[in-house]
């Protein structure tokens, strides 16, 4: 009939573009599996470095001789150091009478860690926030390029620089007594610190729909107030991530901590005193350690400790993101 309806001419790809679908997908499976498998060598090598550490640390517990000079008690409490004097928690242990109380390493690696932590933050999350929600484009390309080029100084420029010139400003400016303490040290790590925090806190910001915004400007708040009391909390979960790995890098870092802290044991919570870390610890002592002497044990017991406060921190800071994010999604819209 000519006023029939011809049915619908169904348009089929020719082979070229079949094939080319099919190498696209083929190619797809192949940058998948290599990308599990490196995620999985990563994982698979990190848990076997947990494991030497671990191992090289065990004879502390194991071996009768290691365990007599290193006991729980004398790695956790007092001991007596010298006749006449009071009990002390003291880190020589390669003196004639060991003395290796863990306590004056973990002070100091909380102190520089505390102040770090307390200058990079704010800095971090101020400088996020002005970026993502208040500067031009051009500006925020050329200033978030220009923090981020502080990750790549290496550390032992930062380590040189509080060592030559951050300590003499800071003991000029607050009449310290000692050149090389916890507060330089501190001072100088968060250089390192805050391109972590910056650029992590800038990107959970950025990722706030723009809903979020919209609404609270059609409500009445300011710009400011859209930012302080609408994205920042949304992005709560990426700015608790990026200080978690703020965190992470200041305990583990090394060479800033050894050059700009006076490298010395002692367990007071002054700020000003020189102080040693964990991890400046292992740096400075490793290469004399004996290989399989209490002291080496004692330098792969700092290591596994480090490792557990890390898995630690992550492990808990997880676990209140994933409450965060359970108790948003129930909340009504």
């Amino acid at each position: 009939m000519p006023g029939a309806l011809h049915p619908a001419v169904v348009s089929r790809p020719t082979p070229p573009v079949e094939g080319a679908r099919r190498r696209s997908a083929h190619w797809d499976k192949v940058v998948e599996g290599l990308v599990t498998v490196a995620g999985g060598a990563g994982l698979v090598l990190l848990v076997l470095m947990m494991i030497f550490v671990v191992r090289e640390a065990l004879p502390l517990f194991l071996d009768p001789t290691q365990r007599e000079h290193a006991s729980l008690a004398k790695l956790l409490l007092p001991q007596p150091w010298r006749v006449g004097h009071p009990e002390a928690l003291l880190w020589n242990p390669t003196s004639q009478v060991p003395k290796v109380s863990l306590w004056p390493l973990a002070v100091g690696t909380l102190k520089v860690t505390f102040v770090a932590l307390v200058v990079a933050a704010p800095l971090g999350i101020v400088a996020a926030l002005f970026t993502s929600e208040f500067a031009a484009p051009r500006l925020r390309v050329w200033l978030k390029s220009g923090v981020e080029l502080l990750a790549g100084i290496p550390s032992v420029v930062l380590g040189a620089f509080a060592l030559m010139t951050l300590a003499t400003v800071l003991q000029t400016a607050f009449g310290l007594d000692f050149r090389l303490n916890a507060l330089v040290a501190g001072v100088a790590m968060s250089l390192a610190i805050v391109p972590v925090i910056y650029t992590l806190t800038d990107d959970a910001l950025r990722a706030v729909p723009p809903t979020y915004r919209e609404a609270s400007l059609a409500l009445g708040a300011t710009r400011w107030e859209t930012a302080v009391r609408v994205v920042l909390p949304a992005a709560s979960p990426g700015v608790l991530g990026a200080l978690v790995l703020g965190v992470g890098r200041a305990v583990g870092e090394t060479m800033i901590v050894l050059m700009a802290s006076g490298n010395a044991a002692v367990g007071s919570v002054n700020l000003a005193e020189p102080t040693r870390t964990l991890s400046a610890t292992i740096a400075a002592e490793m290469g004399e350690a004996v290989s399989g002497s209490m002291h080496a044990s004692l330098l792969f017991l700092l290591g596994a400790l480090l490792f557990g406060f890390n898995l630690l921190l992550n492990l808990t800071a997880g676990a209140w993101v994933r409450a965060r994010l359970h108790r948003r999604e129930r909340e009504p819209a």
